[in-house]
């Protein structure tokens, strides 16, 4: 394989007004959770299979110990005012150019269905384990900023101030030479554990986004479970503090 390969597993699909979300593994996998939650909870369709050679080599052994190629997918959930296509996935690129190639392909296949806007998704790394219930945004189109904070996003002034890696960051680039609105939803997070507390204020945007209403339950349930692993990694940060306060004082 010296190219991506888009493998259609449905032919001749009509969708309805649709918009595209994208949730790959980014910062801890904020974007991921909320798009595989999304699938998981709404009637949904695989459509698409995209495999690369700038994935990493690597296959996935399943329950029954087959393997599966690493790949990415493209879903389709149904809703009653528009169809939500989700990108979802194991990998994105290891190179600088798949990046670039794999966002095209992504946008080729968006622009056949007749997609006009794209929310992308990941987190923003704070450097604090305590959560923070905030949503920030960035867009490729000023006339979006109004709509998406009556959803209950933030903008802050040139916020992220690295910029956005990765697919979430170069989709909403590439995107404006298609002429189709992108914005990046991100999640704050502390960027060290997988954070489905994140998710949870993402999944919350999206809702107010769509009119819709989807069960946080499973989100809810490794929220609490994830709190549980942060509690015990602060409690030993706070006696390595006082440990260390100790030995300044006996010295």
């Amino acid at each position: 394989m010296n190219e991506t390969k888009v493998v259609k597993l449905v032919e001749d699909i009509e969708l309805n007004n649709p918009v595209l979300i994208v949730g790959l593994p980014g910062v801890g996998h904020v974007g991921k959770l909320v798009a595989e939650h999304l699938i998981e909870e709404i009637d949904s369709e695989k459509l698409i299979e995209l495999y690369s050679p700038h994935f990493p080599p690597q296959v996935i052994v399943d329950d029954d110990n087959t393997i599966r190629l690493v790949n990415n997918e493209i879903h389709v959930c149904r809703s009653d005012q528009r169809d939500i296509l989700i990108l979802v996935g194991d990998h994105q690129s290891t190179t600088t150019e798949g990046h670039y190639e794999l966002c095209d392909v992504y946008l080729d296949i968006a622009e056949e269905f007749g997609v006009e806007r794209i929310y992308t998704l990941g987190g923003f790394p704070t450097g604090q384990l305590t959560h923070k219930d905030e949503v920030i945004c960035a867009v490729n189109n000023p006339s979006m900023i109004e709509e998406l904070k009556d959803a209950g996003v933030t903008f802050k002034k040139g916020e992220p101030g690295g910029g956005i890696v990765g697919a979430s960051g170069l989709i909403l680039g590439l995107s404006k030479f298609r002429n189709i609105e992108a914005a990046c939803l991100m999640g704050m997070t502390s960027g060290y554990i997988v954070d489905p507390k994140s998710s949870q204020s993402l999944l919350k945007v999206l809702c107010n986004i769509f009119d819709f209403e989807v069960d946080a339950g499973p989100l809810e349930e490794r929220a609490k479970e994830m709190e549980k692993i942060v509690a015990k990694l602060m409690e030993k940060e706070q006696q390595k503090m006082i440990q260390e306060e100790d030995l300044r004082y006996i010295g």
